[in-house]
């Protein structure tokens, strides 16, 4: 068992956003360990690294901390798992939160990931298709809804979520306008590329990026009347309309447990991954109020969240 060393165990978090944003997942991650007995500083101790928003870097950072003798590497979300696995293929690698791993190519299977790498994800197509079927709820004027979302070249799980959105657009009889953003200096141009489309409606699926820069996009959202629904809670508390999402900070508290079995001895091959079972429901209604929109009480009594 790797706890009975004398030296704190060094395990290693690559995270894609910044700790400013996401510093509270790290906190829900040392909770997890805490819970299962584990004392930060006597007994392990924990190198952070952060990409803050900017995907080129986590190669580097990975290789960072592959230089260091780490037991366990806590990467998330997925974007920042192959990196690690590139950097450090010989060390567990536990993926806290992300898309599907089968289809990035990660593992084998999600009950039988056949490597180094194990964890959680919270992918699934019907929350991508969710996010059309509330927005429509919540506003039934809209007719022309704007995506936001990363490059899905090369990225299986972001071209599943947008082929989900596309088809729920087609069953709720609204056109879907997708705009994919890669850098900041991409975000302003595609807003107004959308409003000159006449959309009525903005959806952001989830990426480092759209998260990190959350802020600037609800204010040229809003500045343009749109109701938003996104697939992160913390755009709700910036003003998006509506958010859904798996339960990060869960997801995060969980991570604990498979670096717990890893570090007393059990391969990563032999955990399997875990899918999300819950999901949270954010609704503003200081947001429906400033843009004249009535939720519907079926939503409102569905929300965990509702910001007045």
């Amino acid at each position: 068992m790797l706890g009975q060393s004398k030296q704190p165990i060094l395990i290693g978090w690559l995270h894609a956003d910044s700790r400013e944003l996401s510093g509270h997942y790290l906190t829900a991650f040392k909770e997890g360990l805490a819970a299962l007995g584990w004392k930060e500083g006597s007994q392990l101790v924990i190198e952070e690294r952060w990409a803050d928003g900017r995907s080129a870097r986590l190669q580097s950072l990975a290789e960072e901390l592959a230089a260091k003798k780490l037991a366990v590497i806590v990467a998330a979300p997925q974007v920042s798992v192959p990196a690690a696995a590139n950097a450090a293929p010989k060390t567990p690698i536990v993926m806290a939160t992300g898309g599907d791993p089968v289809a990035a190519g990660l593992v084998k299977s999600l009950a039988r990931p056949g490597g180094m790498i194990t964890g959680l994800t919270n992918f699934s197509s019907s929350i991508a298709e969710k996010y059309i079927e509330l927005l429509v709820a919540a506003a039934p004027k809209v007719k022309r809804v704007g995506v936001l979302s990363g490059p899905s070249l090369g990225v299986p799980g972001r071209a599943a979520s947008i082929e989900a959105v596309r088809r729920s657009a087609v069953q709720y009889s609204v056109e879907a306008h997708i705009a994919a953003v890669a850098k900041s200096e991409d975000i302003e141009p595609a807003i107004s590329r959308l409003a000159k489309e006449g959309v009525q409606g903005l959806v952001v699926l989830l990426t480092p990026l759209l998260r990190i820069e959350r802020r600037r996009i609800m204010k040229l959202a809003l500045a343009q009347h749109w109701p938003v629904v996104a697939g992160v809670n913390e755009f709700a508390e910036e003003g998006a309309l509506i958010s859904y999402s798996g339960d990060a900070l869960a997801n995060y508290r969980r991570a604990a447990y498979y670096v717990d079995r890893i570090l007393k001895g059990t391969k990563p091959e032999d955990l399997p991954i875990e899918q999300s079972t819950r999901f949270e429901l954010i609704v503003n209604q200081k947001t429906a109020k400033a843009l004249g929109i009535k939720i519907p009480n079926s939503i409102l009594v569905s929300a965990d969240k509702v910001i007045e």
